[in-house]
């Protein structure tokens, strides 16, 4: 591994579409640095009543086309480099859907499983305690991201309201549906996945039934594998951060998601599916028509990528694939749907929660389903038009069909031509 850090990795793909169009080069210069990112130490009043400080971040990474949005992630691993490169990409995947937001990202360096319920709740309202000024409806919006979920927003959300003196739902997106969440919010990253599976189907030669691999089994990676068994694909292998399970005549997927519903590991289901113990790290490299990495980020790197036996791999996690792990893929003719386009649904009804928070009007599930269904493929459908109009990557192609439209927001500003002419 180089002395990189995440986001020179990430800024990697801003430069290589960077190349591929006719780009002023403030625009450049706008995307290469976050706009703000704010650092705190939150403190709170332990159960037994002793005091503990928590490191904490929120980065606002570009505002252009409009409000910051991102995720808040509590992590006993997260650092600022993750955060800012977070941010980075949440910009580019908010042009790719289109939606009018820039991107934004937050994090707490904790492991929330050593805190009670009441101390994730105070460490949740320090939280927006400490960065009521930088989030806002119309300035930057938070949403649940690696063990965060909707009640921590509905505490968060409450809180914002607190400090301000009104109710705010628009605040924040992926609450509880009782305090102003949006029907469709909680299979939306795995549902934007599908819908652009089974749209770009006969584009990647994925037959109708094909198999399924899927590393990660955590709300994406579950709501992946319904999606897809209930459309007559098989799931073959599947893993969590403690093991991994293997059954080439696909596993019972209702049977494996109960059973992580009700606390326990994939790999001690084994026995009772059928299916055999693998371990995590071997389960890219089993025999599957469709990889989802559905975990962490750098899962597939260089050292592994040349294992992948799969045809498509389509990102449900955030940056699984490495550069280096790009390159190999591509050299194998190894299709990647990245995760600025792959993963984009849940932003995609996180935007429409928004909406109808500031409407104070809310859609049915069906109508929630047809929009993501109809901006999915619109802009899946544009993208593979790029990719294979310019013979780049898709990856290569979401990346230049989102900076054409930061471009063009950036330069409607003018640009040094318009200055000095």
């Amino acid at each position: 591994m180089s002395d990189d850090t995440l986001l020179d990795r990430a800024l990697i793909r801003l430069e290589e579409a960077a190349s591929h169009l006719q780009i002023d080069p403030d625009v450049i210069e706008k995307l290469k640095y976050p706009r703000e990112t704010t650092k705190t130490r939150l403190m709170i009043r332990m159960d037994d009543g002793s005091r503990k400080s928590f490191l904490a971040w929120r980065c606002r990474y570009d505002d252009t086309r409009g409000p910051t949005k991102g995720g808040i992630r509590f992590h006993p691993d997260a650092s600022i480099e993750e955060v800012e490169t977070l941010a980075f990409w949440m910009t580019f995947k908010c042009a790719v859907m289109n939606l009018p937001y820039g991107g934004g990202k937050g994090a707490v360096r904790v492991d929330p499983h050593q805190l009670s319920k009441s101390e994730v709740e105070r460490l949740s309202r320090a939280y927006v305690q400490a960065f009521a000024r930088i989030i806002g409806p119309d300035r930057d919006i938070p949403a649940p991201d690696v063990y965060t979920n909707a009640m921590i927003m509905g505490w968060m959300a409450d809180e914002y309201g607190q400090i301000v003196g009104q109710v705010s739902p628009a605040v924040i997106t992926g609450k509880p549906i009782a305090l102003g969440g949006s029907l469709g919010r909680n299979d939306a990253t795995a549902r934007g996945g599908f819908y652009l599976v089974r749209h770009l189907a006969r584009e990647l030669g994925l037959d109708r039934a094909h198999t399924v691999a899927i590393q990660g089994f955590g709300n994406a990676g579950q709501f992946y594998a319904l999606l897809s068994a209930a459309d007559g694909n098989k799931i073959v292998a599947v893993s969590d951060s403690t093991g991994a399970i293997h059954r080439p005549e696909g596993l019972d997927v209702t049977r494996l998601v109960a059973g992580k519903e009700a606390g326990r590991k994939v790999a001690d289901m084994a026995a009772e599916l059928g299916a055999k113990a693998i371990d995590p790290a071997a389960l890219i490299a089993v025999e599957a028509d469709l990889l989802v990495p559905a975990a962490l980020e750098d899962m597939i790197d260089g050292d592994n990528a040349g294992s992948i036996k799969a045809r498509v791999v389509l990102e449900l996690a955030n940056g699984p694939v490495t550069p280096d792990a790009d390159k190999i893929l591509a050299q194998r003719g190894v299709t990647v749907l990245p995760d600025i386009l792959a993963n984009a649904g849940g932003v995609t009804v996180s935007y429409f929660e928004w909406v109808q928070n500031r409407q104070g009007y809310y859609w049915d599930l069906d109508e929630i389903h047809q929009r993501l269904l109809k901006i999915v493929e619109r802009e899946g459908r544009a993208i593979w038009s790029i990719a294979a109009e310019r013979k780049v990557s898709m990856r290569s192609a979401a990346y230049i069909h989102a900076l054409g439209r930061l471009a063009t927001a950036i330069e409607a500003h003018g640009t040094q031509p318009f200055f000095v002419s």
